[in-house]
């Protein structure tokens, strides 16, 4: 079992990152080989500074570490330090098709009514996700629901290439939806995913927010009058409620039919201080591993380039497989 996952580095994790995906990384790690990358190249899809962008990397990079990703047990890395990546997207650009890419729902909803003004970067961005898939012969690939269009089409992708030039190269990923998935989300519209984007921070739990900040955005969390029902049913239509029980749950490794059991009848008087204390201890060793990494440029650039070397490695026998099945000589 070889699993790879990318993240972009556009600034800090919050709740949503980690108990949506991070947590399920970590625990991977005892599963099978694990690559996981910071998209930076993904990242040029829309303009960001190149000032910012060497400090996302490494804050993300500090971030994933202090969750629990070690460097040792799995391949921590930063894509433009592995050129296979680019490459290999270029030759996959020759079997990809335009009509498969304006399909895409993401880059229908990102590009809207500005096609003619997106970047190309944006467009051709699942063409660059097969590549990053297929270079490692991952096997499997956790995804979101909003993630398994993509994964479809590096599939395609991958068959497209094998069947034109008469080669088995490239495996087939599996999709994988972890049982614990936890859809984080924002404490002020439960209809709307937490999300780094939304311009409030009260929408959000930052995973380097402080003890204090933790209790007040909870403290302000929208919720309703009503008290807690027995079990997750009496939840129905009450969004902002779902959500903060949800976390409970997710953080605690119970059910929501449990939390519910556990505060029935009480309001979120009782509920919301119970959540804060919850999330201040499970979040304060994160916090505090990650403040102790991040300003450390030297360490950080360390790991990443280790883990480049490690990532170049097993690359290169797939990409130049491509190239030889393409007839190009490198």
């Amino acid at each position: 079992m070889r699993v790879l996952s990318g993240i972009q580095p556009t600034g800090n994790l919050h709740l949503g990152n980690y108990l949506g995906a991070i947590r399920n990384w970590v625990k991977m790690q005892d599963e099978g080989e694990c690559y996981f990358f910071l998209a930076d190249m993904h990242s040029i899809s829309e303009h960001i500074s190149a000032a910012d962008r060497l400090i996302h990397v490494r804050e993300m990079a500090a971030a994933l570490v202090a969750c629990g990703i070690d460097p040792d047990r799995s391949v921590l890395f930063n894509q433009a330090r592995v050129p296979a990546h680019a490459e290999m997207q270029w030759l996959l650009n020759g079997v990809a098709r335009m009509g498969w890419l304006n399909r895409m729902t993401q880059w229908k909803d990102k590009a809207g009514k500005n096609r003619e003004g997106a970047s190309v970067a944006l467009f051709t961005y699942p063409v660059l996700q097969a590549a990053d898939v297929l270079l490692y012969q991952a096997t499997h690939v956790p995804v979101g629901e909003d993630q398994k269009q993509h994964l479809e089409l590096t599939r395609d992708i991958a068959i497209k290439f094998n069947t034109d030039f008469g080669v088995e190269l490239f495996t087939l990923p599996a999709p994988i939806i972890p049982k614990e998935t936890a859809r984080i989300m924002s404490l002020r519209d439960g209809a709307a995913k937490m999300s780094k984007s939304d311009p409030s921070d009260m929408s959000r739990i930052n995973l380097t927010d402080d003890d204090d900040t933790i209790a007040q955005k909870v403290r302000k969390a929208k919720t309703d009058p009503e008290p807690l029902p027995g079990d997750a049913s009496g939840l129905e239509g009450r969004a902002e409620a779902q959500n903060l029980v949800g976390i409970y749950a997710a953080l605690t490794g119970t059910t929501a039919d449990a939390v519910c059991a556990q505060f029935a009848g009480q309001g979120f008087g009782a509920f919301k201080p119970a959540l804060a204390e919850i999330l201040v201890e499970h979040l304060r060793p994160i916090r505090e591993r990650y403040v102790a990494l991040k300003d450390d440029h030297a360490a950080l650039d360390a790991i990443l380039v280790k883990g480049a070397e490690k990532a170049s490695a097993t690359a290169e026998p797939t990409l130049r497989g491509a190239y030889e099945a393409m007839g190009l000589m490198r």
